[in-house]
């Protein structure tokens, strides 16, 4: 087991670029394991990594999402200078953009626990942990992933992180989407992730004032790594 994991924040990037980049190491990972599994004397230790970064404004489907929560056309999406790509995660529709955390952590869970339910809850718990520390008390909503505000208030329950994962022999990518100083206009065009009546939010609404992006990145990448149990390089 390798619980060492190499940390890259890429900045801002556009959205195919880092996933073209998630399923080269994504892949890598699964060649490895492959490999061990045919040649069981000659075991290879399988890598792990974590990435930070921010998009362009992009739109993102889940394979078992409905296009008819996209609501603008094409060329609505291109006066917002948006992009959108039907992508192999789970979940609905979501929105990326300037001001966001984009989390993709690609990891071999059979270094850790191999349990998607247990990886999801820690996602959503380094979130629920960093917000904390600002003074906002998150939680989970029922029958949603992700990190929410209020959640037991169904008039006023908001979602403060996203979360969409893919797996494959243990390994995962993508991962979460946890609003900062995102311009939650952009949430307008769709019912994000699914809900028609719910509403995202972000650290800079709930609190009135910009926050510092590279400060709350590094508390989300600490608490990540003490709920994991990954030594972050």
């Amino acid at each position: 087991m390798n619980n060492k994991v190499a940390f890259e924040d890429l900045g801002i990037i556009d959205y195919k670029e880092a996933w073209d980049y998630q399923e080269k190491l994504f892949s890598g990972i699964i060649d490895i394991k492959m490999r061990n599994r045919v040649n069981p004397e000659n075991q290879e230790a399988t890598p792990n990594y974590l990435l930070f970064c921010e998009h362009p404004h992009v739109y993102t489907l889940g394979k078992h999402g409905s296009e008819e929560n996209l609501l603008a056309n094409m060329l609505e999406l291109s006066n917002k200078k948006a992009t959108y790509y039907k992508i192999n995660r789970g979940g609905d529709i979501t929105y990326h953009g300037p001001g966001q955390i984009v989390g993709y952590p690609i990891l071999d869970l059979d270094n850790f626990s191999p349990d998607i339910h247990k990886y999801v809850y820690n996602l959503e718990e380094a979130v629920i942990r960093t917000i904390a520390e600002y003074g906002l008390k998150g939680g989970r909503l029922d029958g949603a992933s992700g990190v929410w505000l209020d959640p037991d208030d169904p008039a006023r329950a908001r979602k403060i992180c996203a979360i969409g994962i893919r797996s494959s022999r243990w390994v995962t990518m993508h991962g979460f989407a946890f609003n900062v100083n995102t311009d939650l206009s952009y949430f307008d065009l769709i019912n994000p992730c699914g809900f028609t009546d719910k509403q995202a939010t972000s650290m800079q609404k709930e609190l009135g004032r910009d926050i510092d992006m590279a400060e709350v990145k590094v508390r989300v990448k600490y608490y990540l790594g003490k709920i994991i149990g990954m030594e972050l390089a």
